[in-house]
């Protein structure tokens, strides 16, 4: 493996790391919910400034296969369930809609230049080196460090959790199908939990006496808290068979 120590920002570097390179694999990203409320512009810069310098770089190298990492806050609080890939977007937080906007970059670039883009919409993933600040992990970090009241924010939102082994089978299994160039595909199992079933469960594993507290301070803007997320994932499903089949 070679390490390229570099920006997404920096359209020359993104270039010289992508040369030589058939197929990428675009994960750079700020991904925290929160720190989007108070610092936008960063969020613009990376996400949707980065997202178009790898696009650039793939149509001037003729790279063969380029996946875009999305999200499933993009969709934000479920207009109906299972949230397929036909939902409408909408932008909850800053994060989100500058995930919207890396999304509609990529797509103009298939519709535009041919550029061979597939937009890849994971759920939520967890699993180990996930980072501390997601909501599992936050939760087991309290457990072991003996806290008996756990700090979190609202615990009645549902997600649909990927485990991360699963998350990269999906993103492999696009990158590998002539099926998906130029489409949108959702990674998700099709089942979801509250943040409280999980924190609860984690609780019945680890330390049966810790309690749940809701922090005011971890609260999203109630227009911005994204209820309900559960996935459809039909369509990896059929490529993934078809591919297999093949």
């Amino acid at each position: 493996m070679d390490v390229f120590a570099g920006d997404i920002r920096d359209p020359n570097g993104v270039r010289q790391a992508m040369e030589g390179c058939d197929v990428v694999f675009h994960l750079a990203a700020l991904i925290a919910i929160p720190f989007s409320y108070h610092s936008p512009d960063s969020y613009i810069d990376t996400n949707i400034k980065g997202t178009l310098n790898v696009l650039q770089a793939a149509k001037l190298l003729g790279t063969s296969r380029v996946l875009v990492t999305s999200t499933s806050e993009v969709y934000g609080t479920a207009q109906y369930a299972p949230i397929d890939e036909k939902h409408p977007f909408q932008g909850q937080s800053p994060y989100s809609a500058t995930k919207i906007g890396a999304d509609r970059l990529a797509e103009s670039f298939f519709r535009s230049f041919e550029t061979p883009v597939v937009i890849v919409r994971p759920f939520n993933t967890y699993g180990p080196r996930q980072s501390a600040r997601a909501v599992i992990p936050t939760i087991i970090t309290q457990l072991l460090s003996g806290k008996t009241e756990l700090e979190l924010g609202s615990l009645t939102p549902t997600r649909d959790f990927n485990f991360v082994t699963d998350t990269v089978s999906g993103f492999i299994a696009l990158a590998e199908s002539e099926e998906t160039v130029g489409e949108e595909v959702n990674i998700a199992t099709g089942t979801e939990h509250t943040v409280g079933d999980v924190a609860n469960y984690l609780i019945s594993e680890i330390n049966p006496n810790a309690k749940l507290v809701v922090e005011e301070e971890r609260l999203r803007p109630e227009k911005s808290e994204v209820f309900r997320l559960i996935g459809d994932a039909k369509k990896n499903k059929i490529t993934y068979h078809v591919e297999a089949a093949v």
